[in-house]
C-alpha cells in the first residue's frame, strides 16, 4: 500500500491502473478497506483510495480531527499526488469531503458519484428514527465517549445488510487499539450537522450546497438501493437531492444495502460507477 507525506503526516492509500484518476473518499468508521471489491471491479483508468488522516493505515497527528482538519489534510494529499480532471467517488463523510473538494476546486473534478452520504444539514426531525437517539447520545459530553469505544465491533455490523466476515471487521478495528486513536471516530459522529450544530460544519455543508446547485457543468451521479440497515438517503432525502443539484442523474438498485453501500452492494456500486464514468469521460 503506497504511503505519502503529507504536512506533518503520512496517509497511505490504495492505488490501481493507470491513466486518468477516480478517487474513492471512505467514511466514518471505515477506511480504504470499504472499497476493496469496488476499485478492482472498474477495472479502467487509475483509482485509488486514500485512508483519511487519522484512520487506517495513515497517520494520527495530535490534531482535532475537525472537519477543516480532514478537509487540509486531503488537499494536500490531493496536491502531493498531483490530481487533476479527477472523478471523485464518496461515501458517508467521504462524500462530504468530495463535495467540499469540488467546491473548492472545481476546475479539477471532471464528475462526482455519491452514495449515503450527507448532501445537506438537516433538522433533528429530517434524521431517520432509527438513528435519531443514537446520534443525540453520542453528541452528548461523556455518553458519546463510552459509546464510541465499541462503535466499531457493535455498531458497523448493525449497518450492513449482509453479515460481515471477521476479517473484515478486524481490518477496520486493527487502527484504533485505544482510547485515544477513536478520536477521529467520535468527532465524525459529532460532526453529523444536526439542529443547526456543529456551526462549522453547518457552514461548510451549506457552502458545498451552493456549488453543487449551482455547477451542471460537473455531472454528479448519486446511487441508491432498496433500504437496509442504517439507511441515511430516505426517499424525501433523494427527493431533495433531485430538486437541487444541477447535473444529477439517480441510479436505483433493486438490492438491499445498510448504510455501509459498498460492503453490501460492492459489484453494483463499480457497475454504475463505470459506466457512468465512461460517458462522462467520453463527453470531454
Amino acid at each position: 500500500m503506497p504511503v505519502r507525506h503529507v504536512l506533518d503526516s503520512t496517509m497511505h492509500f490504495q492505488d490501481l491502473g493507470d491513466g486518468s484518476p477516480t478517487v474513492f473518499l471512505h467514511g466514518n468508521p471505515t477506511s480504504s478497506h470499504l472499497w476493496r471489491h469496488v476499485l478492482p471491479a472498474v477495472r479502467s483508468g487509475r483509482r485509488l483510495a486514500p485512508d483519511l488522516i487519522g484512520m487506517g493505515r495513515s497517520g494520527k497527528p495530535d490534531i482535532g480531527y475537525s472537519f477543516a482538519d480532514h478537509a487540509r489534510y486531503l488537499d494536500a494529499w490531493f496536491d502531493a499526488l498531483e490530481l487533476d480532471d479527477v472523478i471523485l467517488v464518496g461515501h458517508d463523510w467521504g462524500g462530504a469531503l468530495a463535495f467540499d473538494w469540488a467546491a473548492r476546486h472545481p476546475g479539477r473534478v471532471r464528475g462526482i458519484a455519491f452514495t449515503e452520504t450527507i448532501v445537506k444539514p438537516m433538522t433533528w426531525e429530517e434524521f431517520p428514527d432509527g438513528g435519531r437517539e443514537l446520534f443525540r447520545a453520542i453528541k452528548t459530553p461523556g455518553v458519546g465517549e463510552t459509546m464510541m469505544l465499541d462503535f466499531l465491533r457493535e455498531g458497523l455490523p448493525g449497518t450492513v445488510a449482509t453479515p460481515m466476515k471477521p476479517e473484515d471487521l478486524a481490518a477496520y478495528e486493527q487502527p484504533y487499539p485505544t482510547r485515544k486513536s477513536r478520536l477521529p471516530l467520535l468527532r465524525w459522529a459529532r460532526s453529523m450537522p444536526l439542529g443547526g450544530e456543529p456551526a462549522d460544519v453547518v457552514a461548510r455543508v451549506e457552502a458545498y450546497d451552493r456549488w453543487l446547485a449551482a455547477d451542471p457543468d460537473v455531472p454528479k451521479l448519486l446511487i441508491v438501493f432498496r433500504p437496509g440497515p442504517g439507511t441515511m438517503m430516505t426517499p424525501a432525502m433523494i427527493d431533495w437531492c433531485v430538486e437541487h443539484m444541477a447535473g444529477l442523474e439517480v441510479v436505483r438498485h433493486d438490492g438491499v444495502a445498510g448504510h455501509h453501500t459498498p460492503e453490501d452492494q460492492p459489484e453494483a456500486i463499480a457497475a454504475a460507477v463505470a459506466s457512468w464514468a465512461a460517458r462522462v469521460r467520453g463527453s470531454s
